[in-house]
């Protein structure tokens, strides 16, 4: 991965593990289970490559609708790999943030996404893992604009973006999404207005650190303008 320019925020949008599970005549918990495992596979490799900042989308407020003994599966993968994973979490250097409305979680799974900030607070030099749970853009959106008018403020759009879960961080240079299906699904939208999008066939847990590589080379080839007419 030397002499291309990589993003320095990459986004994923961890779609197909489900699809997956029963492609393999497996239950869709064993799809999350191997997704989780990948994520954490891959986003490794990421601040390996050089990426200073991960965001996943690990959980939307759309999720939540979901059968609760799928959720119930989910919330006990984020209690078993938040164990396991955050002394490597740590050897990475990498802090660990939070996006989204933590109050509907199951309490000990939230303390316990509390306690891997609070111990991973430290580690900035080495990059930054955002992990969207109970998540979603308009959400998002709707709560920053109900902080201005309590504030009884009027907002430009680097106060706006204070307000939001994203504060002090850049946009996302690129999004991959991986599952074969191409839109956005209420994630990262104010942030994403400039953002290269990247969409894969695959699903999220047979996409793999080569696909990602491909993903990063095909990013630095793209011009990106921001709106302005291409000089010379």
């Amino acid at each position: 991965m030397r002499n291309i320019r990589l993003p320095a925020h990459v986004a994923f949008i961890m779609d197909g593990n489900g699809r997956w599970a029963k492609k393999h005549f497996r239950p869709r918990g064993y799809g999350h289970k191997m997704g989780v495992q990948n994520m954490i596979k891959l986003c490794s490799h990421a601040f390996k490559l050089g990426v200073k900042i991960v965001t996943v989308y690990a959980l939307s407020t759309e999720n939540l609708s979901r059968p609760q003994e799928e959720l119930d599966g989910i919330y006990d993968l984020f209690r078993s790999y938040f164990q396991k994973q955050k002394g490597k979490i740590q050897e990475l250097g990498v802090r660990v943030n939070v996006m989204g409305d933590l109050t509907p979680l199951h309490e000990d799974v939230r303390g316990l996404l509390l306690e891997t900030m609070r111990d991973t607070a430290v580690n900035a030099p080495n990059g930054l893992l955002n992990l969207c749970i109970n998540y979603g853009a308009r959400q998002e959106i709707i709560q920053a604009v109900n902080h201005a008018v309590a504030f009884g403020r009027f907002v430009d759009e680097n106060s706006f973006k204070s307000l939001l879960y994203s504060a002090g961080m850049p946009d996302p240079d690129l999004i991959i999404r991986t599952g074969g299906e191409v839109r956005l699904s209420n994630f990262l939208l104010y942030q994403a207005a400039y953002t290269e999008l990247y969409f894969s066939n695959k699903m999220w847990p047979e996409f793999s650190r080569r696909d990602l590589e491909k993903a990063l080379v095909n990013y630095s080839q793209r011009d990106r303008r921001f709106g302005n007419v291409k000089k010379g």
